[in-house]
């Protein structure tokens, strides 16, 4: 008996965890219905309307009107944008939301890259002056994910106030343990991962971008390819004979050697009369620049999809 009763309680506290890690409250503000809410909180509305009102018909008058002020319990879901937009720091060993009060102006119509994860890792030599790859990034992160894909950003995250600064091979380190561990996690998806990296403080006018692959990977080649053909198309300068070369820097060549998705690099660099043979001037816009690597990406992904 008693152990009929040892077994009951175990299941109903645990039944009480479960429930209590099912859903997390928000307090309505004005202007807010159910569609709103969940936008808001990263969640496709169409999707999680049903799941909404199971958890709130009590507060939820005339079907569907939410009250100011009152608290409103929104499911937890994997496939939040909360969930599926992640910021790595991985010198805190934490994470956080890539997104907050933008999600409520975030589309949940695009479906086709549900079954890619992308790791994008920014680099900036003049981070404390400069911003335009990490703005980049999350412009970037934002586009991925409206085409249904998980995003993990990492990068400079030891370089805050409070936060003793990382040595270079630490750093890296730390970054192959994040990746690695995201990696398997998500295993079976196809999962890339991608370096931005400025050098020198960027300003308006335009840019010199060189776009180069591991040496050892078809795959980080065929994403740089088609990165590249779509910034050629934009580009300022006309140049048919660049091509993709593979890149030789110690810490990206770190990188690929440790990590497990397939790896394409991203420079950036100011323009200049004594530009590398291979960069392609574009114009230094931070939203066409996203733009466009999200061309790229697509392109690379549908390539693969006609493939198998």
């Amino acid at each position: 008996m008693r152990l009929l009763l040892a077994l009951l309680l175990w299941v109903g506290m645990n039944a009480m965890l479960l429930a209590q890690d099912n859903f997390y409250t928000v307090k309505a503000e004005k202007g807010d219905g159910i569609f709103s809410m969940l936008r808001k909180q990263g969640l496709d509305p169409v999707k999680h309307y049903e799941a909404f009102i199971d958890l709130n018909k009590n507060n939820i008058k005339e079907g569907s009107l939410l009250q100011i002020g009152k608290e409103y319990r929104i499911p937890v879901t994997n496939d939040s944008y909360k969930s599926k937009g992640i910021r790595v720091l991985a010198a805190q060993q934490a994470e956080e939301p890539i997104f907050d009060k933008e999600l409520g102006g975030m589309s949940h119509e695009g479906k086709t890259l549900n079954n890619a994860v992308y790791y994008l890792i920014t680099e900036d030599s003049t981070s404390s002056q400069n911003k335009f790859v990490a703005d980049i990034a999350k412009n970037l992160a934002a586009e991925l994910l409206e085409q249904g894909a998980t995003v993990f950003v990492l990068g400079n995250d030891d370089q805050g106030e409070n936060i003793a600064p990382l040595d270079p091979k630490e750093r890296l380190g730390n970054y192959v343990d994040a990746i690695n561990k995201k990696y398997l996690q998500n295993h079976g998806k196809y999962q890339r991962l991608l370096i931005i990296r400025a050098n020198g403080i960027l300003q308006a006018g335009n840019l010199d971008v060189s776009v180069l692959h591991h040496g050892n990977s078809e795959q980080g080649q065929r994403l740089a390819e088609n990165l590249q053909h779509v910034f050629k198309a934009n580009s300022t300068v006309k140049k048919a004979n660049i091509d993709s070369k593979a890149f030789d820097d110690k810490s990206t060549l770190f990188l690929a050697r440790n990590t497990l998705p397939a790896i394409s690099l991203i420079t950036v660099n100011k323009r200049s009369q004594d530009r590398a043979v291979d960069a392609i001037p574009v114009r230094s816009d931070k939203r066409k620049f996203a733009n466009w690597i999200t061309d790229g990406i697509l392109k690379d992904y549908a390539d693969l999809q006609i493939e198998q």
